[in-house]
């Protein structure tokens, strides 16, 4: 799995100061999407064992205290960067048990299969659908327009 930009200290990507990773990938197309670089998978650098280590330490890290991590993308939960993405997200609920995991994607709920659904256990919210431009309203909280929904699992 490839990633586009990981932010250390991020206050924009959900609630509270976050860490946030943007992942490499999507195959939604999407008309209006304002990430349209992070569709393809070889855009960015790989994720690798170094990028891993320090999201684990930022989220650890006691001088700057962050609530949690958010993937976003491109899609977290297209399968080949679920894939990449699972054991990050064990790890983090294992090694930062009080950090929640946010997880923004196109696919519904109900469309998640295999890899996508063995990830849910570690997401705390997740924001699903497609950007649709015609329902877009910048006045949303944490997404991009009226389809989309906000599921919260753990909060």
């Amino acid at each position: 799995m490839n990633y586009l930009q990981y932010y250390p200290v991020d206050v924009v990507n959900g609630e509270g100061t976050r860490c946030t990773l943007f992942v490499s990938g999507c195959e939604h197309g999407c008309k209006g999407c304002y990430n349209q670089k992070s569709w393809s998978f070889s855009a960015g650098v790989p994720f690798d064992h170094a990028m891993e280590e320090r999201i684990i330490r930022d989220l650890q890290d006691t001088r700057i205290k962050r609530q949690g991590l958010s993937l976003s993308g491109g899609d977290p939960l297209h399968p080949r960067n679920a894939e990449a993405l699972l054991p990050l997200v064990r790890r983090i609920k294992e090694e930062c048990p009080d950090k929640d995991i946010w997880v923004w994607s196109g696919y519904r709920l109900t469309e998640l299969e295999g890899v996508q659904l063995q990830m849910l256990p570690y997401i705390d919210v997740l924001i699903d659908g497609k950007f649709i431009k015609a329902l877009a309203d910048p006045a949303l909280l944490w997404r991009g327009s009226a389809n989309q929904l906000i599921h919260r699992f753990k909060l």
